[in-house]
């Protein structure tokens, strides 16, 4: 059986592969996500996580090589992960006023086949409304900073989610 490696440092992602029994590595990439929409979201976040996982192939001699990017679209305006804290608690209130999308790009590289795959997954996401006090103790509680759109759906953000279209995960 081919070794699997998560391109990825994301705590969620590695808790989602223990939960369906995958044993993995981690490795983590050096890639910088391209936040600049020039086509279409879904390419976007497959483009993403192809280049994070050709990047840690690149580095390995064998084995299979996952890696994935979220995308948080409101409007027409891409969100990702916020600069800082003050980024975060803007995003999180835009957020909770109109439904968003959120994109997620997979990348599936096996080495020793020179092959490579890639997915994406759309899920439209509708949060209640915010309070300024309400994104303050969610702060004090969670780091936004690690996380597509200042939350963590599959955390304690889900408590801010009236319903989901789509995957959950």
């Amino acid at each position: 059986m081919a070794k699997i490696i998560l391109a990825s440092g994301s705590k969620a992602r590695q808790k989602l592969l223990r939960q369906i029994g995958v044993k993995f590595k981690v490795c983590v990439s050096g890639i910088e996500e391209k936040r600049i929409l020039a086509g279409s979201c879904q390419q976007l976040v497959m483009n993403n996580a192809l280049n994070k996982a050709n990047d840690v192939a690149r580095r390995l001699k064998s084995g299979v090589v996952i890696s994935a990017d979220t995308v948080v679209l409101a409007g027409k305006k891409i969100i990702g992960k916020p600069k800082d804290l003050k980024d975060a608690f803007r995003t999180l209130k835009l957020l909770s006023r109109k439904p968003q999308l959120v994109y997620t790009g997979l990348a599936v590289v096996d080495i020793d086949k020179k092959k490579s795959f890639t997915e994406y997954e759309k899920t439209r996401i509708y949060m209640y409304p915010l309070s300024d006090k309400q994104i303050r103790n969610y702060f004090k509680k969670v780091s936004p900073l690690d996380k597509a759109g200042s939350f963590d759906i599959q955390g304690l953000g889900s408590i801010f989610i009236d319903r989901i279209e789509g995957c959950f995960y």
